[in-house]
């Protein structure tokens, strides 16, 4: 009865810390995804800050195109084509600058793929791992009760074999005072 205990107790200590592996490793993929989620809020952020600089820029810009016309003719034909400069590059700085905030975006976007990917992968490795301790808890289980088994059958045939002979014992013992009493 102890043999039993014994395997039955440490399958339970193993199963209760795989549980306790398993919570672990909850707890940290969990965690990652929170790091995940603060980068990608963080990087949003810092994107519609940068959005809204760029328009406030340009309604600065758009202010100051709207005065222009007010002041002197000579002044706002110096101006006017210094402002046309001016906006033709605001224009190539804010096309530039849209193009790094979507090569920005773009990474990003492919950076949150790839951890949530990598989440994933984790999670199937750790299903195939619990699996296949699973697995093997099972097999050992299989191979103690077959341990089990062929030891109950030796037990029996030894029995059997104690009792054939205890058996023929007594018969020799019972067929040994009628002998003498001849």
């Amino acid at each position: 009865m102890i043999t039993e205990t014994e395997p039955v107790s440490s399958g339970l200590a193993e199963i209760r810390d795989l549980k306790t592996t398993v919570f672990v490793l909850r707890e940290e993929l969990e965690r990652s995804r929170l790091d995940t989620a603060e980068a990608v809020r963080q990087g949003v952020s810092c994107a519609n800050a940068e959005i809204a600089q760029l328009k406030a820029t340009i309604a600065a810009l758009r202010d100051d195109l709207q005065e222009w016309p007010i002041r002197r003719d000579e002044a706002a034909r110096l101006a006017q084509s210094a402002n046309l400069e001016e906006i033709k590059q605001l224009k190539e700085a804010v096309a530039a600058l849209r193009d790094t905030l979507e090569a920005e975006r773009s990474e990003r976007d492919t950076a949150v793929r790839r951890a949530v990917i990598a989440a994933q992968d984790e999670i199937a490795q750790l299903r195939s791992t619990v699996g296949s301790l699973r697995e093997a808890m099972e097999q050992a289980g299989f191979s103690q009760q077959d341990e089990i088994a062929a030891a109950r059958a030796q037990d029996r045939a030894e029995i059997l074999q104690l009792q054939s002979t205890l058996s023929a014992l007594r018969d020799q013992m019972q067929a040994t005072p009628a002998r003498r009493a001849k």
